[in-house]
């Protein structure tokens, strides 16, 4: 007999506003985090707000906006319109209630389904919201979505414009931290898509002349090969140039939002600019070697954009406008008529740019023989040897959808990768073990990275080999040994990406894990601390009879301990590269020939065991005296 299936009125549930955010927060929010990554939901939570305040500057009103953070609290002001008075609290607590569902006034707007500062609201453990209106100000309070205070209209003397303030619910966002560069980052791409603009963060000014211009001048690693061709036209901007790296590496934005993702804009602009450049020199190059090495930027405005996700991370829409012209024939048309007048009038650009094509394409023909033997070598690796440890979702129907949550840990020796394969969550973290020490491939040629057995393996593992979107993980996180050793191995890997594959640093893909330096414990209690301030603290509060373990390598944390480091608690550091930053100089003068300059960085910054040693000895003293 069949099991009797209890389903009855009382299993329906109906949820409000609040509760539905705060039960799956990742629908409006993406992912949670804890700050490491640029796309963990504290940056969204942001987002959500400066957008509306650009959507206020794009239709002519307010020119500047004032954002301040600190432990955790964060304001936003801006001196647009300002929410109408008798709305303030309905704007931000109740769905589907917005001013962007008049399409006259918001054409063609960031977000229009009314959903963002609800969900900033219903996230928040405070949150605080007041508009000025024409010397009136309304104000409201919530905590956790709930009004808390809602007192009456009251005159000002401020500026019109909107406040919001709030601080990331502790319950949902654990152990949170903003970083200061992903927010720069985030102000930047809005100044640059919004000349005129000025955005003050923390006091300092940020604003954009040129554009997408800017954009590319700012992050340019180097000097380019030839001067940036910047373009415009009705809804749509673009600028590109040619770098001195491998790769692709590309911007690109949707109505003042950053597409991370991409989506049919940015695949119709790769498409189009090779198809163009083809057709201008008349000849029928390989589009892989016309784009190698391009570092390019393409914004669109789209009337009711259609994003595949609530963080609009990468776009939907076919056709510029419902009805339209599609995306691939506006992009193409625009590249066809403004890039080959530009190449025309632009000769001396236009010689570099194909003497760049040739060396392209002379150096994949030149690989191609060594680059077919590497892809063999490496499914013959895949087959007969177990360094890669794979997850289960690229083995099962959930690859696409939950490719975003999926780690590569890239560890050092069988002890330590033994203790990270048994400790993962084997749905959505894998493995790949190293042998022994990397090449140090600074200087060398991307022939290093099919003749290495190594390097051509992780580079397999990741499935970077022809484009950057066949990228297999998400996260790939440097688990090596908090020790010299492990130091130059994490530096050799980090050469390694930064040279050949500098977009995984670019878009944010790379990671180093964080393990605990020390073990702190009595017979009850256990502490693991990642610091030296940490460890004080610990001793503090155990007492100076604990226990006190300095881990010298992975291969000493044991399985049932490991599992607490790479689980929920896992504490990642991005690796990230300061503005303004040149690759080739970072790894000059940590990875080239040795000079007295990095001689007295080394001597600067070393630091013994027998140092460790003696503080640990010092504290104890400390507290017992105290005590």
């Amino acid at each position: 007999m069949a099991q009797e299936n209890n389903y009855t009125e009382d299993n329906i549930r109906s949820l409000d506003w609040k509760e539905h955010i705060r039960l799956r927060p990742g629908m409006y929010i993406g992912k949670l985090g804890d700050g490491a990554s640029a796309d963990d939901g504290i940056y969204i939570l942001m987002k959500e707000v400066i957008d509306n305040c650009i959507d206020e500057f794009v239709m002519g009103n307010g020119k500047r906006i004032d954002i301040k953070t600190k432990n955790g609290m964060v304001t936003i002001r801006d001196y647009g319109r300002g929410i109408p008075l008798g709305k303030v609290v309905d704007v931000v607590s109740k769905i589907n209630t917005g001013g962007k569902y008049d399409s006259k006034a918001f054409k063609k707007s960031v977000g229009l389904n009314g959903v963002g500062t609800k969900a900033v609201n219903a996230l928040s453990s405070h949150f605080k919201v007041y508009s000025v209106r024409e010397g009136d100000l309304k104000s409201a309070s919530f905590v956790r979505g709930v009004l808390t205070e809602d007192p009456k209209m009251e005159k000002t003397e401020e500026r019109n414009g909107t406040f919001v303030e709030f601080y990331p619910d502790e319950q949902i966002f654990k152990k949170f931290a903003f970083k200061i560069p992903y927010i720069e980052k985030m102000i930047w791409n809005y100044c640059y898509l919004n000349r005129g603009l000025a955005i003050y963060l923390n006091g300092e000014k940020f604003e954009s002349k040129n554009g997408l211009k800017d954009l590319l001048e700012n992050n340019q690693d180097g000097d380019p090969l030839y001067p940036i061709v910047h373009l415009e036209g009705h809804d749509i901007e673009v600028a590109f140039t040619h770098g001195r790296t491998y790769g692709e590496d590309y911007y690109s934005f949707v109505n003042g939002q950053h597409t991370t993702q991409g989506g049919t804009h940015h695949s119709a602009f790769r498409e189009s600019v090779a198809r163009v450049i083809k057709d201008f020199y008349g000849k029928n190059y390989e589009s892989s070697d016309i784009r190698q090495s391009i570092v390019a930027a393409v914004a669109v405005k789209v009337v009711e954009p259609i994003f595949e996700s609530q963080t609009k991370t990468k776009l939907g829409s076919q056709e510029i406008e419902p009805g339209g012209k599609s995306m691939r024939a506006f992009i193409n048309d625009f590249l066809k008529t403004n890039l080959d007048n530009y190449l025309h009038k632009n000769t001396q650009t236009a010689d570099i740019l194909e003497s760049k094509i040739k060396q392209s394409e002379k150096e994949r023909k030149e690989l191609s023989g060594i680059r077919k033997i590497a892809r063999d070598r490496a499914k013959k690796s895949n087959l007969h040897n177990k360094k890669l440890r794979d997850c289960r979702v690229h083995l099962t129907d959930l690859k696409h959808d939950r490719r975003d949550e999926t780690t590569l840990f890239i560890t050092e020796g069988d002890s330590a990768s033994g203790s990270i394969t048994k400790s993962r969550d084997v749905n959505t973290q894998a493995v790949f073990s190293l042998r022994g020490k990397p090449l140090n491939t600074y200087g060398l040629t991307k022939k290093v990275v099919y003749e290495n057995e190594e390097f051509n393996l992780v580079q397999a593992a990741l499935d970077i080999e022809d484009d950057m979107d066949n990228l297999r993980y998400n996260k790939i996180v440097i688990a090596t040994d908090a020790d010299v050793d492990g130091m130059h191995i994490r530096m050799l890997l980090l050469t390694f990406f930064l040279r050949f594959f500098p977009d995984l640093v670019k878009r944010n893909h790379v990671y180093v894990l964080q393990t605990p330096l020390f073990r702190v414990r009595t017979k009850k209690k256990t502490r693991y601390c990642y610091s030296e301030e940490e460890r004080r603290n610990a001793l503090e509060e155990l007492g100076k009879t604990s226990e006190i373990t300095r881990f010298k390598g992975l291969g000493e944390i044991s399985p049932d301990e490991f599992k607490y480091f790479i689980g929920e608690d896992i504490r990642l550091e991005p690796v990230m590269l300061s503005k303004g930053a040149s690759i080739e100089e970072v790894l000059s003068f940590y990875m080239g020939k040795n000079t007295p300059t990095r001689q007295e960085f080394i001597i600067d910054n070393l630091r013994v065991e027998k140092d460790i040693g003696e503080e640990i000895k010092n504290d104890k003293e400390k507290i017992e005296k105290a005590s």
